[in-house]
């Protein structure tokens, strides 16, 4: 259910230790990845500082951009949860200086309370 769910587009749990060890050299000095999502190949970490947004492209996914917004820079968020018949919940960021959100989707298991009081508590 896992590959189906993302093949839909929806990012699941992704274990922070692990996306820690594999994304160490994006992490500056003394900063912590808090909680993480997998989607396939792309990753959303959230940090102590930001959120990071790992986009692998192509076939090989050899080239990989890496999306960095400071919690400083995000001006409002929203976050929807999953209902009996849409089974993805959704997260939106708005960011200084964009017109529109990023957007990301994630299936059912992903608790998008926990997911917005970490960017809640982060936004000055």
């Amino acid at each position: 259910m896992a590959f189906f769910s993302g093949l839909l587009g929806n990012a699941g749990d992704y274990d922070r230790d692990q996306a820690a060890a594999e994304f160490a050299r994006l992490l500056g000095p003394g900063e912590a990845v808090e909680q993480a999502f997998k989607l396939i190949r792309d990753v959303i970490l959230l940090t102590s500082r930001r959120i990071i947004l790992v986009d692998k492209q192509g076939l090989t996914g050899r080239k990989t951009e890496y999306l960095s917004i400071p919690y400083r820079s995000i001006t409002r968020f929203s976050v929807e949860s999953a209902g009996h018949l849409d089974l993805d919940a959704e997260l939106k960021i708005w960011v200084s200086g964009a017109a529109e959100p990023i957007q990301r989707t994630f299936n059912a298991k992903v608790d998008v309370y926990a997911l917005q009081a970490i960017i809640a508590a982060k936004i000055p």
